[in-house]
Order: C-alpha cells, then sequence, then structure tokens
C-alpha cells in the first residue's frame, strides 16, 4: 500500500536581512520609503514658507527704516533783498512859532488846519504897556538931544573965554593972566568937549532903546514866516504869554503837507544794504491794503540807542498830493536793497538742512541681499561737498539722487528770508534739493 507523501512546505524568498518580513507574515501593507512621505515635504515646505516671511519681513522693516525725503526742484527767477524799517511821517519842514515877548494874547487870528500865508498875522498880544515903554523912550530921545544942545553951548563959552585968554597974554608979553588962569580955561575947554561927545552918546542910547521898544511892538503881532498848514495851537485869548530863556511855542506849522518825509529807523545788521536813491513802500495802519511809494533820501550816520538795540535814522521823502497821509502817522517801510533777476533760486530750508547719522544708517542698509553682497574697500581720498568754494560763505545743499542724499557744494547770495541766490557751485537748474526728511521708526 502506498503511503501518501506529506505536504511540501511553502518556500518563502529570504529578506534581504535575513529576516521574515513581518507585514507579510501579519499579511500589513508594506511601509513607503521616506521620500516618499507627504508629512516630510509639508514640513519642508512649511519652513521654506517661514523662511521667506521672515526674509520678507526683513526687507520690509529695513525698507520702512529707510528716510524719505521733501524735496523741491531748483529753478531760475527774480529775488529781491528788502529791509524793513519803522518809523513815523513828518512834514518836509515843520516851524515852531512862539513869542520872544511875555504879555497877555489879545486875540488869536488862526486854527488848527487853517492854511496861512506868509506874513498873515496870527497872534496879537496886548500892546498897552509897549506903547508906553515907547513914549518913554522917546522922552528919553529928547532929553538927550537937550543934553547935547546944552553941552554944545558950555564948549563954545569955554573956547571962548580960552580965546580972550590967550589973545591978553600975547598983548600984555606974558604977564596977565597967569599960567593958572590959562590952564583952568584949558582944562574947562576939554571938560565941555568931553561933556559933549558924553551927550551925543546918550542921544545914541535913547534912540537904540527906543528902536528896540518899536521892534517889540512889531514883535506883539505874531505873523506866520511862511506859507503852511496849522498843524497844533497851544495859545488862546487871554493866556499869559511868558517868555524867558526859551521862546513859547504857540502854533506848529507844516510847510506843504503835498510832501511829507517818512523817518525811519533802520536796524545796525541792515543799514549796510540801504542807499540814498533806492525806492521803498510803506503802510500805515489807516489804510493797510495800501502800499505807498517812496525814496530814500537820506541815510544818518549817528546812531540812536533804544533799549541796547542800535539803529540808524533814515530819511524817505514821500508824494503825498492827495493829503491822504498825515504827519506823525506810524508807518512800517519795506526798502528795495538789492534785486537779482534770473538767479538760481533754492529754499531757505535747503540751506539748513543736514541728514542724520540715523537716516544714513537706514539708507546703507536698504535691503539684506545688497548687505550681504562683498564691498570693496573705502578710501578716504573723497574730499568734502564744499571744498571747492574758496569764499568763507561757502556752504552745501543735499540734493536727491537715485533714493540717496548727495551733497553739492554752493556759494550763497543774498536771501529775502525766503528763497536764497546761488551765485556759485555745482547746483544746476532741475535737481532736487533736500529739505526735510522722515525716518520711519522701526518696530
Amino acid at each position: 500500500m502506498n503511503t501518501p507523501a506529506p505536504p511540501v512546505a511553502e518556500v518563502l524568498p529570504p529578506v534581504a536581512n535575513g529576516e521574515t518580513d513581518l507585514a507579510a507574515l501579519l499579511d500589513e501593507p508594506a511601509l513607503r520609503v521616506w521620500y516618499r512621505r507627504p508629512l516630510l515635504w509639508a514640513g519642508v515646505l512649511l519652513l521654506i514658507l517661514v523662511a521667506a516671511g521672515l526674509w520678507y519681513w526683513q526687507v520690509s522693516r529695513a525698507a520702512k527704516a529707510a528716510p524719505s525725503y521733501t524735496t523741491q526742484a531748483v529753478t531760475r527767477g527774480n529775488l529781491t533783498l528788502t529791509v524793513t524799517a519803522n518809523g513815523t511821517l513828518q512834514p518836509t519842514r515843520s516851524i515852531s512859532i512862539g513869542s520872544e515877548l511875555s504879555g497877555t494874547v489879545l486875540k488869536v487870528n488862526v486854527d488848527v488846519n487853517d492854511q496861512v500865508r506868509k506874513g498873515q498875522v496870527m497872534v496879537e498880544l496886548d500892546t498897552a504897556k509897549l506903547r508906553d515903554q515907547i513914549l518913554r523912550s522917546r522922552a528919553s530921545v529928547d532929553v538927550a538931544r537937550s543934553k547935547v544942545a546944552q553941552t554944545v553951548a558950555t564948549v563954545n563959552e569955554a573956547r571962548a573965554t580960552l580965546a580972550r585968554f590967550e589973545e591978553v597974554a600975547r598983548l600984555s608979553g606974558g604977564k596977565v593972566p597967569s599960567k593958572t588962569e590959562l590952564d583952568t580955561a584949558r582944562a574947562t575947554l576939554d571938560r565941555a568937549t568931553a561933556d559933549e561927545a558924553s551927550a551925543r552918546a546918550s542921544v545914541n542910547d535913547a534912540q537904540a532903546a527906543l528902536s528896540t521898544d518899536t521892534i517889540n511892538l512889531s514883535k506883539a503881532s505874531i505873523s506866520a514866516p511862511s506859507d503852511g498848514v496849522v498843524l497844533t495851537r497851544t495859545v488862546d485869548p487871554g493866556n499869559a504869554v511868558a517868555a524867558s530863556l526859551q521862546a513859547v511855542t504857540l502854533f506848529t506849522l507844516a510847510d506843504d503837507l503835498r510832501k511829507l518825509r517818512l523817518w525811519v529807523y533802520v536796524d545796525e545788521a541792515d543799514v549796510g544794504s540801504v542807499k540814498v536813491g533806492q525806492n521803498a513802500t510803506f503802510t500805515v495802519s489807516a489804510y493797510p491794503s495800501r502800499k505807498f511809494p517812496a525814496r530814500v533820501t537820506r541815510v544818518g550816520f549817528g546812531s540812536t540807542i533804544t533799549d541796547n538795540v542800535v539803529t540808524y535814522l533814515t530819511y524817505l521823502d514821500v508824494d503825498n498830493t492827495d493829503l491822504s497821509l498825515r504827519p506823525g502817522m506810524t508807518a512800517t517801510a519795506t526798502i528795495t536793497a538789492t534785486q537779482r533777476n534770473n538767479v538760481l533760486l533754492v529754499p531757505n530750508t535747503a540751506l539748513r538742512f543736514s541728514p542724520t547719522a540715523a537716516a544714513a544708517d537706514a539708507s546703507a542698509k536698504k535691503s539684506v541681499g545688497v548687505s550681504l553682497l562683498p564691498r570693496m574697500p573705502r578710501t578716504n581720498t573723497r574730499k568734502s561737498a564744499a571744498a571747492g568754494a574758496s569764499t568763507a560763505t561757502a556752504r552745501q545743499v543735499w540734493v536727491l539722487r537715485a533714493g540717496q542724499a548727495v551733497a553739492v557744494a554752493v556759494i550763497p547770495g543774498i536771501s529775502d528770508g525766503r528763497m536764497t541766490e546761488i551765485s556759485g557751485g555745482d547746483l544746476q537748474v532741475g535737481m532736487l534739493v533736500i529739505t526735510d526728511q522722515k525716518v520711519a521708526a522701526a518696530k
């Protein structure tokens, strides 16, 4: 009887490492290789995104930290240098009319704002005392003349007596009269002659006193010395005028109000720019929107010190044909000292601008990629921006080139307080000068 053969065992393929594949024994699916795992690649992608975000954040932060500039283009135009000064309007010539005499005002013939003519009587004083003084002086003249007549008669008598004595002495051979009598006669004649000279001098004195009293009488009527307008009046009928060492001012007379003079006080810092013949304009509070023309006619050499401020009195002639201006008005004058046409102009803020160190560092760190690039070693051969300027007034401005601030040498000229003339240097029309900068704060 044949015995059945035993079942043949299934032969399993060997594993490379010599161990039985547990997954196959346990009937489980085989594990994937590492580079086929999705979680791994997801993690790598996440890291790349995080790195890109950090890089973008750093670039944005550097860009925000970079300075931003306010610029203005360089242009050509006209520039006027002006000098401002304050002062008051005055008549071209004012006359203070007073009285040399003391007395009582009898009559006042004019008032303020009246137009007067030369020779017109303005004030009359009481002349009663003056007329009595003239009568007294005339009497003194008559007395002096009578004295002259008396002394003339005495001289004639003394001369006749002396002549008679001399004739007797000649006839008597000198025996009579005596020498003493002759000397006495001669002395009498000399005294009579001297008295005559004194009497004649007294006549002159009396006549001079009479002339003075007559003049005083004429001065009791005070007349206008020239044509003009009465500005002030300080006298009324019945007032007592007491003239002492200084004449009392009764009226102030303006010569011609159609021409006025503006007195302004120019500061010592500006007086060097003010010259005779320069044009000017001024305004007054009564007409704030109107500018009146004027011309400089004198710049004083003598200084005026007020509260430790040194100023110089300057005259400006003003045409006041329409009589709209009045003496005493306070005015603000603007004198045109210098004018430049078709010159380079930059704002004054550009001359005062200078970039800060923080802004320079921010500009240097504009991007991370640029900062990582190798750089050539720096040298110190670059000169200062103002090295090309040879004068003591040399300065520099900063212009914007490719987003960077670059210094340019300039020589400034005159300035009107807002714009400045550039008389020399490397600045050109159209360049963008920097007037201000803003650096964003890092967060």
